[in-house]
């Protein structure tokens, strides 16, 4: 028989803190029908990941236990129906796990071109955020042009995925950081105004701008009635994350006299179909504002593999400014 091919890779010993990120060897993953194998080059580092190394955020069923939801690299091979995709092909891709290896496999449907001129540990940090900032802010939330926008982590990988692109589709952006720092550097990427959380209240700041029309929370905890405050009438909170918990006393009347919606989405769950449907979208509107340089993502710091748990505590200091990537090649 042939001798299994084997990769280096990141394992969750046990649940815990970054220091349960250790070195392994792993047989190399081989590509189902309608999945593709990439080389990794780079992969992104994100809260999820956290959570999974925490314990509280378990792979869906068939998934790699190993974290890393997004990734980039070259196509080595291809399952049975795979059409999108060759081998040699330079991809990013969205990953139900795995990504902290030297392999990694995903459904030919979730990886999208590498954008024009991008090098790869730039476009190692797009899938993650961009899948949710787009499903979450424009397909969820139904932002439009000149509605007021509220992002809470301004400065995170997903709050300056979505200050861009809320910026750029001509909505009036607002977000909230946690020093002049990270609010500087929302402004620049177009926000109307950044707010100081340690120094300034949002809410009575967009209550005198007329409420957010739209606000994307990951904070949670009790963020969700100061949102319910900072809303406009007929206003809607988007909530994809909870940092400080999920459960608060909520004042269910204010949303049913203010014509108030509430609701969220996690992105790992959900199905095949629906993740491609999200990509076929950003193929569409986002993809090309990347390939012209418009838009882009923001990094913080690399790391190699070997140093996972360092980026681990690095996201973990909230001290980052956009994303951090692992690096395997290049």
């Amino acid at each position: 028989m042939p001798q299994t091919a084997i990769m280096k890779a990141i394992e969750i010993s046990e649940a815990g803190g970054p220091e349960v990120l250790v070195p392994v060897e792993r047989a190399r993953p081989v590509p189902s029908a309608e999945q593709i194998l990439i080389e990794v080059h780079y992969a992104g580092v994100n809260r999820p990941d956290a959570l999974q190394r925490a314990g509280s955020y378990a792979p869906p069923a068939g998934a790699s236990d190993l974290p890393g939801l997004e990734a980039s690299g070259i196509v080595v091979a291809v399952g049975v129906g795979v059409s999108k995709w060759k081998i040699g092909d330079a991809v990013c891709a969205l990953l139900p796990g795995g990504g902290y290896a030297e392999y990694a496999v995903t459904h030919q449907d979730h990886a999208l071109p590498i954008p024009v001129a991008m090098p790869m540990d730039q476009a190692a940090a797009l899938c993650e955020t961009y899948f949710t900032v787009w499903s979450n802010v424009f397909m969820r939330g139904g932002l439009r042009s000149g509605e007021r926008f509220l992002v809470h982590g301004g400065s995170s990988g997903i709050g300056t995925t979505a200050i861009q692109l809320a910026h750029h589709f001509g909505a009036r952006v607002f977000a909230t950081a946690g020093s002049d720092e990270k609010c500087a550097a929302c402004t620049t990427l177009g926000a109307e105004r950044a707010i100081n959380y340690r120094e300034q209240d949002f809410v009575e700041i967009l209550r005198a701008e007329g409420g957010a029309n739209l606000i994307l929370d990951m904070v949670g905890g009790d963020y969700l009635p100061r949102n319910v405050s900072a809303l406009a009438d007929d206003g809607r909170l988007v909530q994809i994350a909870f940092l400080q918990g999920p459960k608060v006393a909520l004042n269910f009347a204010q949303m049913m006299m203010r014509r108030l919606t509430l609701t969220g989405s996690t992105l790992r769950p959900q199905s095949d179909a629906a993740k491609a449907a999200i990509a076929d979208e950003l193929a569409t509107h986002v993809w090309p504002l990347l390939d012209a340089g418009r838009i882009g993502p923001v990094m913080d710091s690399e790391f190699a593999l070997n140093e996972a748990a360092a980026a681990h505590s690095r996201m973990e200091s909230s001290a980052h400014i956009g994303k951090i990537v692992l690096k395997l090649r290049g």
